[in-house]
């Protein structure tokens, strides 16, 4: 018999400000001892040197996260013109240069290429699979790592403003899998000029906002207390982005059991995805299927 885990039954997302110099995963496990929570996880990875939105789930929330891994992401980034490193950011080794620096009006022009579907490169120094090992690991190692190819949406990417000669700060808005090192990479090869990631920062992703988050400084000066607890958002937020069907207290007794449930009458097509909900609460994610839901995945509220 498995062992039990220890740890408060809690649910909903906790926002945090990411700080530089540190990983996503230490802020996950940070965030489950400070609330003593049995299951957390974050949706969407930052780099150890980025900061901004890391949006962390807890409990029944961990069952959305792939719902806000989906979602749009916006960042702010500013890239160093005139070097290329080995890891596409400003911790690696610079290992090209160029004098040659673009105009605003050549940046402007140069970003089109970069919107819609896309095709990229994730850096060598990412945590892409290749041959079952992470890519990073074998570029430590020294092997000549290549990586094929992704497809990426992006939604938007605009220069706002050029601090010097030798640097500019974009705004890009994108879906799941994108690499900001791998834009400035691929601009700077593309204004013949190389570049590099200088810093870095998640302004949103999916529904959460700046305004949301918590720093790690309040999450440690809470630790172990419940005075985080009123910072949780409830864990319908990461059904964002699919349609919600009410339904009746027998429907979500069916749907609790791992079976269809009736929902109310929508515009919901048949065999979309949708979430019921009972008096506000999720009850189940699933495909609508006339006048009901078939669960995919259940809510157990405590």
């Amino acid at each position: 018999m498995g062992r039990k885990r220890k740890g408060r039954d809690i649910s909903g997302w906790l926002v945090i400000d990411k700080p530089a110099s540190i990983t996503s995963s230490a802020v996950v496990n940070k965030v489950r001892w400070a609330m003593d929570a049995k299951k957390a996880g974050h949706a969407g990875t930052l780099d150890p040197e980025a900061t901004g939105i890391l949006a962390i789930a807890l409990g029944e929330a961990t069952k959305t996260v792939p719902y806000i891994t989906d979602a749009l992401k916006a960042y702010r980034f500013t890239i160093r013109l005139g070097q290329a490193t080995n890891t596409d950011d400003v911790e690696g080794e610079v290992i090209a240069t160029s004098d040659t620096r673009p105009t605003d009006d050549q940046i402007i022009a140069a970003l089109p290429q970069f919107q819609g579907d896309i095709l990229q490169v994730p850096p060598k120094f990412s945590a892409v699979k290749i041959d079952g090992q992470r890519a990073y690991k074998l570029a430590r190692d020294g092997e000549d790592v290549e990586i094929a190819a992704r497809p990426l949406y992006v939604d938007e990417l605009t220069l706002v403003a050029r601090p010097d000669a030798d640097h500019a700060t974009l705004d890009m808005v994108c879906g799941k899998g994108g690499y900001v090192r791998s834009v400035a990479r691929d601009l700077g090869q593309a204004l013949g000029c190389y570049a590099h990631v200088q810093n870095l920062r998640r302004l949103w992703s999916g529904p959460f906002e700046l305004d949301d988050a918590v720093t790690l400084d309040q999450v440690e000066e809470h630790a172990k207390t419940d005075g985080l607890d009123s910072y949780l958002i409830p864990l319908e937020a990461g059904l964002f982005d699919l349609p919600e069907l009410p339904c009746t207290a027998e429907g979500a007794a069916k749907m609790k059991n791992g079976n269809p449930g009736m929902v109310m009458a929508s515009d919901v097509e048949y065999g979309d995805e949708a979430w019921a909900s009972y008096q506000g609460k999720a009850v189940a994610v699933g495909r609508y299927k006339a006048g009901e839901l078939h669960p995919s995945r259940v809510f157990q509220h405590g």
